[in-house]
């Protein structure tokens, strides 16, 4: 609460009807240099706010290329969610954004992207138990088209899509959603 100009409030979000917000997407990182820290306050804010939060992680090109990939995501996870209550967790969806492959056409292999959803999985497992990391939606988004989409959403630990420039054209969107 407060005057901060520009920033809506979880409660306000909640008071038009808003159910889920997406947090955490890598143009809100780059343009607007949110930090994890930051991140951990408004995740706080839209649980408080009885939200469901669409948490967006994922890496550079440099990082993969580097191959620190999985730390830097374990890295944003961490920092941003691992202080919730196993309860908390019930509100939280993830999506793994390759920053890279994000409005490039470019997109991540099925390979990489399937280990990289699995290290998610234990990740949380490791840190919680099996069972929640079971529990967790993990999507996938980065350059989902109609013509990979189906073999995306068919992997063992992608649960669905978060589809950006795919959902601006309506013939596109509708093909990927009958993909499912």
């Amino acid at each position: 609460s407060g005057a901060f100009t520009g920033e809506v409030s979880a409660n306000m979000l909640k008071s038009i009807g808003i159910e889920t917000v997406i947090l955490g997407h890598s143009e809100r990182r780059k343009y607007f240099k949110e930090t994890d820290d930051q991140l951990k306050s408004k995740v706080d804010a839209a649980i408080s706010s009885s939200m469901k939060i669409i948490f967006c992680i994922g890496e550079e090109i440099v990082e993969r290329k580097n191959n620190n990939h999985f730390e830097i995501v374990y890295d944003q996870i961490n920092n941003s969610l691992f202080h919730l209550d196993e309860d908390s967790w019930s509100r939280i969806i993830l999506a793994y954004e390759p920053v890279w492959a994000i409005g490039t056409g470019e997109t991540a292999t099925l390979d990489q992207i399937q280990e990289m959803h699995l290290k998610i999985r234990n990740n949380i497992s490791e840190r919680y138990t099996q069972e929640l990391a079971n529990s967790i939606s993990i999507l996938y988004g980065g350059s989902v088209k109609p013509s990979n989409s189906h073999d995306i959403f068919s992997l063992e630990d992608v649960d669905g899509g978060l589809i950006g420039g795919a959902s601006l054209n309506a013939n596109d969107f509708n093909q990927i959603i009958n993909s499912i």
